[in-house]
């Protein structure tokens, strides 16, 4: 039985991978700054024993996580005689070099994977994301018409236990996407038709976006990168398919639509 470490195990792909590495029989230990595993990425002295006695690590780093912990906390995994790191990284990075969020991992001497996701279909059921727009009738954002493939979390997660826990992942970036590519606009008229409501986008200056997150106390800093992120989206930086869900599942990504008929069924846009 393999002792996993899961960090950020409340999030939309930590949530997921737990109770898939549980019922595969693993060990799983989540931690968090107030759980009975205690880990405080400012905090150096709850790596140690959040690492001790693990075999493999899956990484969500914080979005503000600056270069040297992640460099230390690499260090103090294989000093702690962690075999396997998997990190959840975002789609799009540049290849012409090791992207610097990512060279910790990749320059360990652990095996290690990488995961490059697009946009989370779960964005739309999200509490602090677009949910009460959605309920709202109205999402705004600078996306424009930009098109996106809208990954389905639980994909990410199937591939995430994949690579902590089977052989032939050590080295392999996966960049994730879903099955096809849809517009802010397109994805909203499919949830609206499978929840009976009317829901539309509307397009606005990635400035009034940020302002916008910064006014729900969302951090300067995390809006602006939300806002631009979603501006690349306007101008076409995200329509493009990526098969990583096939190269390490061998299957195909769930689609948005498979995705919006399971939510809706759930109740959660009622």
């Amino acid at each position: 039985m393999t002792e996993i470490l899961v960090l950020g195990a409340s999030g939309k792909t930590g949530s997921r991978v737990v109770p898939r590495l549980t019922s595969l029989g693993h060990s799983v230990r989540t931690a968090s700054r107030s759980g009975s595993t205690r880990f405080d990425w400012a905090d150096r002295t709850t790596w140690a024993p959040a690492l001790a006695g693990v075999e493999a690590v899956y990484i969500v780093p914080t979005e503000t996580l600056g270069l040297p912990e992640r460099a230390a906390f690499v260090a103090a995994a294989e000093e702690a005689g962690v075999r396997r790191l998997v990190q959840l990284s975002v789609r799009g990075i540049d290849e012409d070099g090791v992207p610097p969020t990512e060279a910790a991992v990749r320059e360990s001497g652990l095996e290690w994977t990488i995961l490059r996701p697009c946009w989370f279909a779960q964005n739309f059921a999200a509490a602090d994301f677009f949910l009460p727009e959605v309920l709202a009738g109205e999402v705004a954002t600078p996306a424009g018409d930009g098109r996106e493939p809208f990954i389905d979390a639980e994909d990410i997660a199937d591939v995430a236990v994949a690579a902590l826990t089977a052989d032939g992942h050590d080295g392999r970036t996966y960049e994730l996407s879903g099955p096809e590519t849809l517009s802010f606009a397109e994805a909203l008229a499919l949830i609206g038709e499978a929840a009976g409501r009317d829901v539309r986008h509307r397009h606005i200056a990635p400035a009034v976006y940020a302002e916008n997150l910064t006014g729900a106390g969302i951090a300067q800093e995390d809006a602006e990168a939300v806002a631009g992120f979603l501006d690349g989206i306007s101008k076409g930086a995200d329509d493009f398919l990526s098969d990583g869900v096939r190269q390490a599942l061998g299957r195909e990504p769930r689609s948005f639509r498979d995705y919006v008929k399971a939510t809706a069924a759930e109740g959660v846009w009622s």
